[in-house]
């Protein structure tokens, strides 16, 4: 049998080939009859050109208008016969008007990127630097997605069971230490696979990992004179394209195999794999930014512009995606559906997601569009989804985030109370037992899951800092310390940075400690930062976005040096896991019993069953008590904390039948007492009272 191909030439450019493209889908398809089909939208321009390079040419082998007829509405189509897709780069002109009061910036002499690429070219050796005079430093490449996934299934681990680790790619294994073959890849993070398992991670959020010019700030460090890089990648260029500059690859144009063998080699030891996605803005900057891409397109479509036509700024970038544009919310969809059905990826973060849920003029919107679009799309139905619900532009939405049953939220309000709760601050009690099981008052009818707690992140202190540092100390970032957030709600513990006082040492790992204990019997899904877990310090450095440097790598050999924090991290895991009434989907309250006399929760104070909620108090007592469902047995754990400056005493609720309390965590005591295996708990002497040390907190477990 003859298979039939009804495609065919009917037009003719020089010795190109062509015909009427296919519109849909945007970007290049591969068709049949050796053809490409390449599609590009843009409401405005008056006329497109196909460029096409050989690869790292610096001036192309051919220019191809687009006829007329080859446009439908406002997408040009058209396919060209005998191109080898292997050997060529391309890009688009777009031809139209130059009027930037009307919001048309068109200029036809720039070769622009296609906002659909799959593979992007010129940044593909992390750090190398670029050519100057290439007119088109980053070029769209086709893709062939034909990597042997074999039975590769998502693990589809219950959010609440989650453990989320956010991790920089390059950071992970750059640092010398790491002994890994390729360092500060993708490949790199495969040879690391048995470290997330021996520490008890399940998920990890990778930050971003779309294409991005690293080159796109032209600083250096006012101290040393380095060349500061874009190291974080929160300044999008192609939202398909995964980043080539992060993989041992990357200069054969393989990134995308490497980064899909990383996630298949996750999956396989049941560890999911978030991305941290940037739809709030891209590299373009304002009006005195590069045109890539988007700019050059169609201005007015991809971007929101006041009267006059100047950038609307809700991302602090100096542009604004205009999300809820049709064609724009449509781009971002299907780029979120490429990347879980040809990467496979679990879940997704969104930057600013805020700015998701405003209109085009930037009006907050009740019923987003976008967002209530990836809530009930089908190809993402079992993606989780997880907001940065705020923005720059002062919208901030955490517990009132348009939710549609799908969404959960970095819950920015558990990090700011919890810090200044570790901190010893007064009025804070009340608040945070409501973050302690869930934020009711925020999630109330959406549950626990909803809440992504962190007391870390990418943007801000790191766990050591956070306890080493009253004020933020950003100064080799070259922008005079002006950068970084300054309500860090940290404490120094007596003197501001490094010290060799043991006192002051000791005290910051307590507090360490107790911030992650917090974390760890909180409801909800926790998250920790990279390198918090052996202490990473970045010297004060609240805004690590351009230190490409042992500021933001992982020390490896760190983590036999802090062996005592590591090991508590671990262990506090482990006690996270073994208990399900640590990860309770529901919204548990003081009203609810379990069977028994046992509320699933119940607060208590120096006297059990009474608290002091007044302000002043900083001492508090948490006991949850709840079934396991396959085996009906009953959890009850006792969580004593005391943020004062002396030592206190606490009785203990009574536990019935032959149920003793046993000692899971005593930060108040240097390692290995401060946290026990699994199975190897300490029978308390004493059943009626808890001794705190200052400033600590004690767990236990009913046994």
């Amino acid at each position: 049998m003859i298979d039939r191909i009804d495609l065919y030439p009917t037009h003719e450019h020089g010795s190109f080939r062509l015909r009427r493209g296919r519109p849909f889908p945007l970007g290049v398809t591969m068709m049949p009859g050796k053809a490409v089909n390449f599609s590009v939208y843009s409401a405005n321009a008056t006329a497109c050109t196909l460029v096409l390079f050989e690869p790292g040419a610096r001036t192309p082998y051919a220019e191809i208008p687009f006829p007329e007829e080859f446009r439908t509405g406002d997408v040009f189509a058209m396919m060209v016969f005998d191109l080898d897709p292997e050997d060529l780069e391309y890009g688009f002109k777009m031809d139209g008007p130059w009027a930037p009061h009307k919001g048309q910036r068109f200029d036809p002499d720039i070769v622009l990127l296609d906002p659909y690429a799959r593979l992007v070219v010129g940044r593909d050796v992390w750090g190398k630097e670029p050519d100057a005079y290439d007119p088109y430093p980053m070029r769209s490449r086709i893709l062939r997605d034909d990597f042997d996934w074999e039975d590769d299934r998502p693990p589809k681990v219950p959010i609440e069971d989650l453990v989320i680790y956010e991790m920089h790619v390059r950071g992970f294994t750059q640092h010398a230490s790491s002994n890994v073959k390729h360092p500060g890849t993708y490949a790199g993070i495969r040879e690391k696979i048995p470290y997330f398992k021996e520490l008890g991670i399940n998920c990890i959020e990778l930050m971003p990992v779309t294409e991005f010019d690293e080159f796109e700030y032209p600083r250096y460090n006012p101290v040393t004179g380095e060349r500061l890089l874009n190291y974080w990648g929160y300044s999008p260029v192609a939202f398909f394209a995964v980043k080539a500059g992060y993989a041992a690859t990357g200069y054969l144009g393989m990134q995308s195999d490497e980064f899909k063998a990383l996630v298949k080699e996750l999956h396989a030891n049941d560890i999911e794999v978030f991305l941290d996605m940037v739809y709030n803005h891209t590299n373009e900057g304002n009006e005195n930014g590069p045109t890539t891409s988007f700019r050059g397109l169609d201005n007015a479509t991809y971007y929101m512009l006041d009267q006059n036509g100047y950038y609307k700024n809700y991302s602090g970038t100096g542009n604004t995606l205009n999300c809820n544009h049709p064609v724009v919310r449509e781009m971002i969809i299907d780029s979120l559906r490429y990347w879980v059905s040809e990467y496979h990826i679990d879940g997704f973060r969104f930057d600013l997601a805020s700015i998701m849920g405003r209109d085009q003029d930037g009006t907050p919107l009740k019923n987003p569009p976008l967002i209530e679009a990836l809530a009930f799309d089908p190809l993402l139905k079992h993606t989780k989804l997880i907001a940065e619900a705020w923005d720059a532009g002062g919208l901030y939405q955490v517990g009132t985030f348009p939710s549609y049953g799908r969404w959960a939220e970095w819950n920015g309000k558990y990090r700011s109370i919890m810090r200044r709760w570790v901190r010893g601050d007064f009025g804070v009690i009340g608040e945070v037992a409501q973050r302690l099981v869930g934020s009711p008052d925020l999630y109330g009818e959406r549950g626990p899951t909803a809440s992504i707690n962190f007391i870390t992140a990418h943007d801000g202190f790191t766990l050591r800092d956070l306890f080493s540092y009253n004020d933020k100390h950003n100064e080799a970032n070259g922008e005079g310390n002006r950068d970084g957030g300054n309500d860090n709600d940290s404490w120094n513990c007596g003197v501001e940075g490094e010290t060799d006082d043991p006192e002051i040492n000791d005290l910051r790992v307590r507090m360490m400690k107790n911030a992650m204990t917090l974390l760890f019997v909180s409801h909800g899904v926790p998250m920790i930062r990279m390198g918090d877990e052996y202490g990473h310090t970045s010297l004060g450095n609240n805004n690590t976005y351009c230190q490409d440097n042992e500021l933001s790598w992982f020390n490896w050999s760190l983590i036999e040096h802090n062996q005592e924090i590591w090991h508590f991290f671990r262990k506090l895991i482990a006690i996270r896991m073994t208990y399900p009434i640590l990860r309770h989907s529901d919204m548990l309250t003081s009203y609810q019993f379990v069977g028994t006399d046992c509320p699933f929760i119940s607060w208590h104070g120096a006297d059990a069953w009474h608290v002091d909620w007044e302000g002043w108090n900083r001492s508090l007592g948490l006991m949850l008590c709840g079934r396991e469902q396959s085996t009906a047995r009953l959890n009850k754990i006792y969580i004593a904390m005391n943020m004062h400056d002396e030592p206190l005493s606490m009785d203990l609720p009574e536990n019935r039948f032959t149920r003793r309390w046993h000692l899971m965590i005593n930060t108040g005591v240097r390692g290995p007492g401060d946290a026990m295996e699994i199975g190897q708990e300490h029978l308390l002497t004493d059943q009626a009272h808890i001794h705190l040390e200052p400033r600590s907190i004690v767990v236990l477990v009913a046994k």
